[in-house]
């Protein structure tokens, strides 16, 4: 299937034949060509990677001739909404803004795994995990990445329980980046340690056969400790551990990542205390990538603040040169997962990575002395003895049993709040057993001693030879497992929007196509409380369903309050029946001087009759606000409350090639009535065939402008690129006619 842009993804094709689906490829993909200088448009670039072939461009591009550079780092976006085929939609739409790392947290390798994978309910909200998810998703990005020109990534969770069982079947459907790290599971998830660090062993090794980067869990202490910004000692080690365990395992370093997220937000001074940590980060693990994310922790439901948290730990990523750029919205602070804020964050950190492009050839970090050297320093020795302190306290195990971690403490104080587990419990306590001395594994990346060597010396690195390869090698022995719930089931889903996706009809939506969410932001003039509630009753009356407050701003406790609400609407719309008038042409800039240049224009201004309102022509006509004078359209503003006989006089003594009358009155049809003497007076002038007349306000449309004589009305909404566009046609149409 190859995706055209204006055409919406046939998920119903991508999970035809989804049984007989093989990954075309496997392992992680690094944007190419990023340490190259490129032109991208009118300018040089120093921190790009290649360009895409089909993209979104941020809104401000139409002033850049459209151009869309893409950030040296991979760019996340995590995916929430727990509906796989609605996932791919926003997949999608993410690639088309430049992520080509797509995190998928609720429908594959949910860490709340406590069983096996087929079928287990342990997603978050009792959401069923299946190969199938997977495999529809990964089929996706491959016709999603042909459209856009770029690799993408798929990443889920290797943790819980069934780490090794999820390991194999991302290894098997060519998922190509992993959580994975022994410590989450045992201090957030209180599996047993023996178990947690031989699941790791084995999951590992599957994920380095299967080349899938591994993003590690550190960055949990500080989105759990009390005082994230005291953690930052501990965060360095439990990265050291992961990574070396890692190695020792066999993964490559350069598929080993640290989740380095900075420990504070604003309106800390954030700062000091992020750029030390990152920049020792940096130099401690000089080997390994670097994954950097926000500190979900102070993460509130306010779009605005998270963007400038975001754009902060950019400008540390940019210093520091982060390999992968999550982005994270504030979606976990609403727990409402927008489409939207999905694709805001993705250009937030493209935007910001684009105004950056070029900062380290012109900043220094002070690493030889002043504070940053110092604190540097200070967290790196702090580290050390932290790493110390574990080894006499007799290895990892007993520092958890002595609550080392997560306290929030500044090491080497300690606050005695930090999370304790013991060896001999948790999930899965004593599961772990023993090898016999004789055990034998015939499969193909396995962690361990398994005796092949008794069986064929010559199979000892190729075990799975023994039994004609296992299903890392043959694809077919994968035993697919389809639906297993007759009632909650992606083809029931579809059959239930069938009208939606089938049809003309649509309806608004935030996650899930036809769940009918609108956003409403309201200001009420009363306390929170108040408003609260207040808002909740103004959205029943609109009507809509469902009302829920996600986000309460105080403007100032006595004066007011800002809402955000949501709520389902109960109705559809019928696009075929909408009433759309033509899209306004809008020529190139360069066409439009081009045409000015070799055929100079000249017009006539003002706001007419009694209106003495100025700003609409003002916009239109000056170049401060890119009106038609930036297109060298010479232009005679007259004033305000204009007699038309001297708008039309002044047109015939300036020799103007067009007439712009505005006007905003319009109680008597008094705007229309002043369009008709217009026109008349240039009949009666015996200039109406030379000149050009357009008229413009927010109370005049086009067509009863035509019908009052003018050759075109502009209405609310118009730029001056509207304006020059018609004047230029409308030359060459009356020249065409002479």
């Amino acid at each position: 299937m190859e995706l055209k842009p204006n055409k919406k993804l046939d998920i119903e094709y991508i999970l035809k034949d989804i049984d007989k689906y093989k990954p075309r490829r496997r392992g992680w993909h690094w944007r190419e060509g990023s340490e190259e200088n490129r032109q991208i448009g009118k300018f040089e670039y120093y921190d790009t990677s290649e360009s895409l072939e089909n993209s979104q461009p941020l809104p401000a591009a139409k002033y850049f001739d459209n151009i869309d550079p893409q950030p040296k780092a991979v760019i996340t976006t995590e995916i929430a909404s727990g509906r796989f085929e609605d996932d791919i939609r926003r997949m999608r739409m993410a690639a088309w803004h430049g992520a080509d790392h797509i995190m998928v947290i609720r429908t594959a390798g949910q860490s709340h795994f406590e069983s096996l994978i087929e079928g287990t309910p342990q997603g978050v909200g009792g959401i069923p995990i299946s190969r199938k998810q997977v495999r529809a998703q990964r089929k996706a990005l491959d016709f999603i990445e042909d459209e856009v020109g770029r690799p993408i990534n798929y990443h889920s969770y290797v943790s819980g329980v069934a780490g090794p069982e999820i390991a194999v079947m991302f290894a098997e459907e060519g998922v190509n980046g992993a959580h994975q790290d022994p410590q989450y599971n045992v201090l957030y998830r209180n599996i047993n340690m023996i178990r947690s660090f031989v699941d790791a062993a084995e999951a590992k090794r599957v994920m380095a056969w299967a080349d899938i980067a591994q993003i590690d869990g550190a960055h949990n202490a500080n989105a759990t400790a009390r005082e994230a910004w005291k953690v930052m000692p501990e965060l360095m080690v439990q990265h050291a551990i992961n990574s070396i365990f890692s190695v020792k395992v066999g993964m490559k370093k350069e598929n080993i990542c640290l989740s380095t997220v900075p420990p504070t937000a604003p309106p800390a001074p954030c700062m000091r205390l992020d750029l030390p940590y990152a920049v020792a980060l940096r130099e401690f693990f000089r080997e390994y990538k670097m994954r950097a994310q926000m500190n979900t922790k102070y993460m509130e439901s306010s779009p605005r603040e998270a963007t400038v948290t975001h754009v902060l730990n950019l400008l540390i990523s940019q210093l520091t040169r982060a390999d992968i750029q999550s982005t994270i919205t504030p979606d976990e602070g609403r727990n409402v997962p927008w489409h939207i804020y999905n694709i805001e964050a993705v250009d937030t950190a493209k935007q910001a990575f684009a105004g950056m492009d070029g900062l380290g050839a012109m900043v220094e970090i002070k690493r030889d002395k002043g504070e940053l050297a110092d604190k540097v320093r200070e967290l790196k020795e702090r580290a050390i003895l932290f790493m110390e302190e574990i080894i006499e306290a007799g290895g990892y195990f007993n520092a958890v049993e002595a609550g080392f971690f997560v306290d929030s403490g500044y090491y080497p104080e300690r606050n005695n709040d930090g999370i304790i587990r013991k060896a001999d419990a948790g999930v899965g306590e004593g599961t772990v057993y023993e090898r016999d001395a004789d055990y034998m594994a015939p499969v193909t990346a396995h962690f361990g001693y398994n005796n092949v060597g008794q069986y064929n010396e010559s199979l000892v690195d190729n075990p799975a030879a023994l039994i004609d390869g296992g299903t890392f090698e043959d694809p077919s022995k994968i035993i697919f497992i389809d639906e297993l719930d007759e009632n909650d089931n992606v083809n029931v889903r579809l059959e239930e929007v069938k009208e939606l996706r089938t049809t003309s009809k649509i309806k608004p939506e935030m996650e899930w196509l036809g769940d009918g969410i609108v956003l409403q932001t309201l200001f009420l003039p009363t306390d929170e409380r108040t408003a609260e509630f207040a808002a909740i009753e103004i959205g029943k009356k609109m009507g809509l369903e469902d009302v829920e407050v996600i986000h309460k701003e105080i403007m100032q406790e006595a004066e007011g309050t800002r809402i955000e609400l949501k709520g389902r609407v109960a109705f559809t719309i019928d696009t075929k029946d909408l009433v759309i008038p033509p899209k306004p042409k809008v020529l190139t800039e360069e066409e439009i001087r081009e045409d000015i240049k070799a055929k100079p224009m000249k017009i006539v201004a003002a706001t007419v009759g009694e209106d003495e309102h100025s700003v609409g022509i003002r916009e239109i006509i000056d170049i401060k606000h890119g009106g038609i004078e930036k297109y060298g359209i010479e232009c005679h503003i007259l004033g305000t409350s204009i007699p038309v006989e001297k708008l039309v006089d002044a047109a015939i003594e300036l020799n103007a090639d067009a007439i712009l009358s505005s006007t905003i009155i319009s109680h008597d049809d008094i705007h229309y009535k002043n369009m008709k003497k217009l026109n008349d007076l240039c009949i009666e002038k015996g200039i109406r065939d030379k000149i050009i007349l357009a008229a413009g306000g927010t109370q005049v449309s086009n067509e009863l402008a035509i019908e009052s004589g003018m050759d075109a009305g502009f209405g609310r909404g118009t730029k001056g690129a509207h304006v020059a566009t018609f004047l230029v046609e409308k030359r060459r149409a009356m020249s065409n006619e002479n």
